[in-house]
């Protein structure tokens, strides 16, 4: 799967990885729905970071269809309620 950090680029995940990440999108709608800001940012950093360290980059110059965006990690609290679906960013 491809997935996209907003103004940072594309890398590859296999679908083994996306437990670990489900686990950390779990607990950043918890902190969202508790208005934990701290928890919020500490957790969004937490999650790209392991997109990050799980994927592999996917090269500047190759423009690929992104089956999930993540934000930015100064993206705010309210941006990232706006950009959730039912089961947090990360479907499943």
């Amino acid at each position: 799967m491809i997935v996209r950090i907003m103004g940072e680029g594309q890398w590859v995940l296999a679908d083994s990885h996306f437990a670990e990440l489900n686990r950390l999108d779990d607990e950043l709608l918890a902190e969202m729905e508790g208005g934990d800001e701290d928890g919020f940012h500490r957790t969004l950093g937490a999650l790209l970071e392991a997109v990050r360290r799980l994927g592999e980059p996917v090269p500047d110059d190759s423009l690929e269809p992104s089956e999930l965006i993540l934000p930015a990690s100064e993206a705010s609290l309210e941006e990232v309620r706006e950009m959730l679906s039912d089961d947090g960013l990360i479907p499943g």
